[in-house]
This record gives structure tokens, sequence and C-alpha cells, in this order.
């Protein structure tokens, strides 16, 4: 049943970037559904609206978007690079009354048929110090490392935001809803 659904979601990425692909080749041919393995996994997890927050080099900043998952599996996502700054998982959390950021445990979970929102506030990938300043309109790669070792490429662009009073330097807490942000 497994490799049922491996070769059927292979067959359907490769269907995907057939039909996004520019088209005029003149040929029917349909290439060859690549062998089932996990690497037919990853290439249907997607970043949808990728974006990060601009910032100057050497503080923290974020990326957000939303993970989607088309299999019929729960895929983890375990870590993340870009060359821009070391990476790490994060998420916001209560703790004693007050909202804090800390590392995600055990990664991001996406549920099978199913998607994974980074917002500001909330889960997002932690740019620790990135090496030049991130201004608006910059394209930051990334990939998404998933359990089992697939990987996913992406592409966020830059975008200045101010935010609800949050902050990406360690100690901070989030403003109270509803109050103005610094």
């Amino acid at each position: 049943m497994r490799t049922n659904v491996l070769r059927a979601a292979a067959a359907l990425a490769v269907a995907t970037l057939g039909l996004a692909g520019c088209g005029g080749s003149g040929s029917d041919a349909a290439a060859p559904a690549p062998a089932p393995s996990a690497t037919a996994t990853a290439t249907t997890l997607t970043m949808k609206d990728p974006w990060v927050k601009a910032g100057p080099a050497g503080e923290m900043t974020a990326a957000f978007g939303t993970i989607v998952n088309d299999t019929d599996a729960d895929i983890t996502v375990t870590s993340a690079e870009s060359p821009a700054s070391p990476l790490e998982l994060h998420e916001m959390t209560m703790k004693d009354g007050k909202m804090v950021m800390q590392p995600k445990a055990g990664g991001f979970v996406i549920k099978a048929k199913g998607d994974h929102e980074l917002a500001p506030g909330g889960d997002h990938l932690m740019l620790m110090k990135p090496a030049k300043a991130i201004e608006p309109g910059d394209e930051v790669t990334f990939t998404l490392k998933l359990a089992g070792g697939q990987t996913v490429p992406f592409t966020a662009i830059a975008k200045p935001f101010a935010g609800a009073g949050e902050s990406y330097d360690p100690g901070h807490s989030m403003a109270p809803m509803g109050s103005a942000a610094p």
C-alpha cells in the first residue's frame, strides 16, 4: 500500500512539474516516474507565500510562510539552513504569563494533507545572526531538512515588518495583545 502511495505521489509530482513548465517542446512523451523513494515525499512538501522580516546585520530576524503537505503521511521538519544565517526552528509559547520564544522541540510536524503556518508571534524559522543586512526586496534562500534526510529548498522575499511588538532578541517577551508596538 505504501509503495502505491509513493508511486502516486511521484507521478503527481511529475505531472505537476510538466504542467508548470514552459510549453512548446512538441513532445507528448511523459517523463518516466521516479522509483518510489523517500524523495517522492519531499517533492510534495512545499512552502507557500514565504517571506523574511528585513533587518540589520547581526540582529535576529525570522522567516515565515505556510508549509503544505500534500502527502498521505505526516512529515516532520527537523531543521533548516540558509546561507544568510545560522537557523533554528522556534515557537512562541506562554511561560509565567508572558509570551516567550524558544527552540521547537521535535521540529514542526506537518500532518498528512495539511499545512503548518509559520507566522509572527508563532512558529517561525529563526535567523540567529545574519552576516549582512537583509533589505526589503532581498531574496533569501532556505532549505528545510526533513526526518529521513530529505530536503525542501525555497526562496523568501524580505519585507519590512513592524509586527505586533514581538522581538526576536533573547529574553524579550511580546507586548500584550492590543497594545501599541514600541
